[in-house]
């Protein structure tokens, strides 16, 4: 979770896990990234305002954070520690607020397309099939699917579980609940169909899949990032969105709602996987050995995975097809010139085992 503007306005210029750039120089990347870090920047300035410098909080890949109430309340679900909080400033009625914020969030849908992450707007619909419903159990232990469960645990929070701290001017009472222990796996569930759907089409291990998902966003359909990365596994408009849609024969590039469906997200995530896999690291032979190029490009770029072995192309697929895996695995988690991308590879690896086994 970013904390600090200047980290808010630095991290969209850096090429990360969410950019899924390509190598070449994209003069049409920085300039779409300029009116999103223009956006970030003054929807993180107008929350610094409201809450407080060390009281800035802003949606990230696995932190849902919507605000409300003219940004004097909000909910954040860490999808990591599998927490829920629930927070106002508000001056007048805080206990109302906070049941407000914990019912819309209990019982908001799974389509992130009509909520702006970026405003206040009061944008999130109920469902009949809300997103947490099983991830989150009320004071006896039930899952929450109706609105007059959700308005009862919503009035037992406030009055058994409120919690109330002084930040700079301001006193912020809050509620903090917790996911199920296997929330992690019952998002995953989730969208076990559309990620079979997209292995069988495209060719790409569905462990690989959601070993991504789990990486990238912790299966958050929600999921944004400072370089705009989008949903599910992460991807960006303009660049593996738009390699993807070349791939189908489309002009142009993906919308940020199309991206944000979880079945166009796993489509296209899986499509631009296909695309490192035969196409861009298509000349590694062994498939383990470019199964471990795949996930390390899937992060930093086809070409600063080669550039690891041979600042020539040709030669740099020639050095890993005369190594084993382990050493290709072991080169890239080591001499690969971003600690992220070494890094990433170890998580997805590891989790794609435990998907393996299941």
């Amino acid at each position: 979770m970013k904390k600090i503007l200047a980290l808010l306005v630095i991290a969209p210029l850096l090429i990360s896990c969410s950019g899924k750039k390509s190598d070449e120089f994209n003069e049409a990347w920085v300039k779409d990234t300029n009116g999103f870090d223009i956006l970030m920047g003054q929807f993180a300035h107008n929350i610094e305002n409201i809450w407080g410098l060390n009281e800035v909080l802003i949606a990230g890949p696995k932190d849902y954070v919507k605000y409300t109430d003219q940004y004097l309340t909000r909910s954040h679900i860490n999808f990591d520690a599998g927490t829920i909080t629930f927070e106002t400033i508000s001056p007048t009625d805080p206990a109302a607020s906070l049941r407000k914020a914990i019912v819309t969030t209990l019982l908001m849908g799974d389509d992130p397309s009509s909520v702006d992450l970026y405003s206040d707007a009061n944008d999130i619909q109920i469902s009949k099939e809300p997103f947490l419903y099983g991830q989150v159990v009320d004071n006896k232990g039930q899952p929450i699917r109706w609105e007059w469960r959700a308005a009862h645990f919503a009035d037992y929070l406030v009055q058994n579980k409120l919690q109330k701290r002084t930040s700079g001017l301001h006193v912020i009472y809050s509620v903090t609940i917790q996911l199920v222990p296997n929330h992690l796996d019952k998002r995953a569930h989730k969208y076990l169909p559309m990620v079979r759907k997209a292995s069988e089409k495209y060719g790409v291990e569905a462990s690989l899949i959601l070993a991504i998902m789990q990486t990238e966003s912790s299966f958050n359909p929600y999921a944004v990032s400072g370089s705009d990365a989008l949903g599910l596994m992460q991807v960006v408009q303009h660049t593996a969105g738009k390699d993807v849609f070349q791939m189908h024969g489309k002009w142009g590039k993906p919308s940020r709602s199309y991206l944000f469906d979880p079945a166009n997200n796993i489509d296209t995530g899986t499509a631009y996987l296909a695309i490192l896999q035969n196409n861009y690291l298509g000349g590694i032979k062994n498939p383990t050995s470019r199964r471990y190029a795949v996930i390390t490009a899937y992060n930093g770029g086809a070409g600063s995975v080669l550039r690891v072995f041979s600042s020539n192309r040709s030669k740099a697929f020639d050095v890993i097809n005369d190594m084993q895996p382990g050493d290709v695995y072991t080169t890239l988690t080591t001499k690969h010139p971003a600690g992220e991308s070494r890094r990433y590879l170890v998580k997805v690896n590891t989790a794609q085992k435990s998907y393996r086994r299941r």
